[in-house]
């Protein structure tokens, strides 16, 4: 259809109108599912048979999965609604200026759009925030829950919003067969959003400056670009309109959706076009298992990230205020809990800083090996609020800001020798620029406080390895091994690193056999 129009439009703009013949080739190559096309058409050719017979089929495409249907009678216009808004609501440009409907279009869309599946849920007619909190996670419509949240509850704003996500869904489901299965909705929402509208993550300069910005619904919509939290509500939010379960897994820093039925699991990556990966590429070494989340959990998640760039230009009461309102949808998540009993240090509320981290003192994360020390640390006076804020120093990919990381750590950890996380991270900025012997000599530092950290005897193990240190590279690999068995956890890297060294030193612990002469 496109090339058509190239090659038609200098003869529109020259005559006004097509010849007939060309009037019905062209209609003839539109894409007979594709709504926008369709009302595309109309739009350009409203008088003509083949205008008026685009905008029937358009119209028959948006009811065609309603068990009643609303025919649209012939030489009747489309009721209250603007060509152009539904056009651009559904084939905007990223960055394009919205086309903003009437109270009377939104009306006419949410009529049209009231079969979808997340009609059902309680929280659709929820308009105020705080009576999201009691609903049950099964009543919770994800889309509006975010958009009010956004939006601060404004109507208009999250009615908008959620046009654009209904007219996306009758858009798929125009493609799909009435009982469309499971698979094919998966499908049908996978080619929608990773190649016929070629969402993708930002660049990553972009991603971590504006991480809040990319989660957002709203603005993965307008941009086409999200970070895996911001692509994944939007495949979520367009698979409750299709009655699509899907389950939300959170490896520690990630996002990503699963689809399960019966034997069948596929994980949906939407930082990669929706590809599949294992679950065993989600794991490491101090990640266990893997956290599914609900979607009352997914709002929480939503403002967290939104806190983490307040936090990074050091707006830690505005940090504490999304954080404490995170809290009722993840109110025993112990991340949460210490993220937020920094920020209460750093903007000098010590005593509720120390009672939250009290709470998750010595406690591992459910998913990990092992626990987080800093808590630890920080009651202990191994560590004050200041020094803490230097292992969440960002580095971007230049070598001068991991050198001014490793220069503020060095600093801290000659007050404060035994803080364990700003070891570990001395020796990680060792280790980005190449400085193999000073990461050796930082990790054992660490090894020789606290045996216990599973990555820091991986670390010791490769580097170990890189230098031909054969034995310490089995003592520190066998010491991995072991602590994450204590937590019935077998990481894949460890045993990639066990085939790779013992082709190189034979395991001393293991006795050789000798062949018994005749």
């Amino acid at each position: 259809m496109k090339f058509l129009f190239v090659f038609l439009l200098p003869w529109v703009f020259a005559f006004g109108t097509l010849p007939e013949s060309h009037l019905k080739a062209l209609h003839r190559s539109l894409d007979p599912e594709s709504i926008s096309e369709l009302f595309a058409f109309y739009h350009l050719y409203p008088d003509t048979e083949e205008g008026k017979e685009a905008l029937s089929d358009a119209w028959q495409l948006m009811h065609k999965h309603r068990k009643e249907k609303r025919v649209l009678e012939k030489g009747i216009t489309l009721p209250a609604m603007n060509i152009d808004g539904i056009i651009s609501l559904v084939n905007k440009e990223p960055f394009e200026a919205d086309e903003t409907l009437s109270g009377d279009e939104l009306e006419t869309i949410e009529a049209i759009a009231d079969h979808l599946a997340n009609r059902k849920f309680k929280g659709r007619h929820v308009w105020k925030k705080e009576d999201l909190i009691p609903l049950p996670v099964e009543e919770i419509d994800l889309s509006h829950a975010l958009l009010l949240y956004q939006f601060d509850e404004d109507p208009i704003k999250v009615r908008q919003y959620e046009a654009t996500l209904d007219l996306i869904a009758l858009q798929i489901l125009a493609r799909l067969p009435v009982g469309a299965s499971d698979e094919e909705k998966l499908r049908a929402i996978s080619h929608f959003i990773f190649h016929e509208k070629r969402f993708r993550f930002p660049p990553h300069s972009l991603s971590i400056k504006d991480i809040d910005t990319y989660s957002f619904l709203s603005s993965v919509l307008d941009s086409r670009l999200g970070v895996c939290l911001g692509v994944s509500v939007l495949y979520l939010s367009i698979a409750e309109r299709l009655d699509l379960p899907l389950e939300i897994i959170t490896p520690p820093g990630h996002i990503y959706i699963r689809y399960r039925k019966g034997e069948t699991t596929l994980n949906i990556e939407t930082t990669a076009r929706g590809i599949h990966l294992p679950d065993r590429a989600y794991l490491g070494i101090n990640t266990r298992k893997l956290q599914e989340r609900n979607k009352k959990e997914v709002i929480g998640l939503v403002l967290i990230n939104q806190a983490s760039v307040f936090w990074h230009k050091n707006e830690h009461e505005k940090t504490i205020d999304l954080y404490e309102k995170a809290l009722p949808y993840l109110s025993e998540d112990p991340l949460l809990k210490m993220l937020l009993g920094y920020n209460y240090l750093f903007a000098g509320k010590e005593k509720k800083g120390r009672k939250l981290l009290k709470e998750i003192r010595n406690q591992p994360f459910d998913h990990a090996v092992s626990m987080e020390t800093t808590p630890e640390d920080y009651l202990k006076g191994n560590i004050n609020s200041e020094g803490i804020k230097t292992i969440f120093l960002h580095v971007d990919e230049t070598r001068e800001s991991i050198i001014e990381k490793q220069k503020k750590i060095k600093t801290i950890l000659k007050k404060f020798p035994k803080f364990r996380d700003g070891i570990f991270h001395l020796a990680i900025t060792h280790l980005q620029l190449g400085q193999g012997e000073e990461a050796l000599e930082t990790l054992n530092r660490y090894h020789d406080l606290d045996p216990n950290n599973p990555m820091v005897e991986y670390y010791l193990s490769i580097v170990s390895l890189n230098r031909f240190l054969y034995q310490e590279a089995w003592k520190h690999l066998k010491q991995a091994e072991g602590i994450t068995r204590k937590r019935d956890h077998d990481p894949h890297c460890l045993k990639g690193l066990r085939h790779a060294l013992r082709p190189l030193y034979p395991d001393p612990d293991q006795k050789i056999h000798l062949p018994i002469s005749s």
